[in-house]
């Protein structure tokens, strides 16, 4: 049962910009609290930008200044416009829910590869 899916990645050189989205089934009602996460290899899944209604958003310290995350509850879409990526950006991106026990099944994520 497909509850995620995530689009958008790809390969750009450093300095590109890429602009993920990730879609939340129809039939579930988009949750107040999302968020990106990344994980690259051999590394851990980490968080990098959540969104929260009625909050403003908030980013890991990596991200900072470079990545924006949005959401249209009219779509049940949740993006993350990522700007002067760097290498150290490449990871499969996958988003879900943030400061919550309830969690969306995880998703097949999106491949970002940041490479000259």
């Amino acid at each position: 049962q497909v509850q995620v899916v995530e689009s958008g990645g790809g390969l750009v050189q450093p300095g590109g910009s890429l602009r993920l989205s990730c879609a939340v089934a129809e039939h579930i009602y988009m949750p107040a609290a999302m968020g990106w996460y990344r994980q690259a290899p051999g590394k851990q899944r980490e968080l990098v930008a959540g969104i929260t209604q009625g909050r403003a958003p908030n980013y890991a310290d990596s991200v900072k200044g470079r990545f924006t995350i949005s959401r249209d509850n009219a779509k049940n879409t949740v993006y993350l416009q990522m700007d002067s990526l760097k290498p150290e950006d490449t990871a499969i991106y996958y988003c879900n829910t943030i400061n919550s026990p309830v969690r969306l099944l995880w998703g097949q994520g999106t491949q970002v590869t940041v490479s000259s």
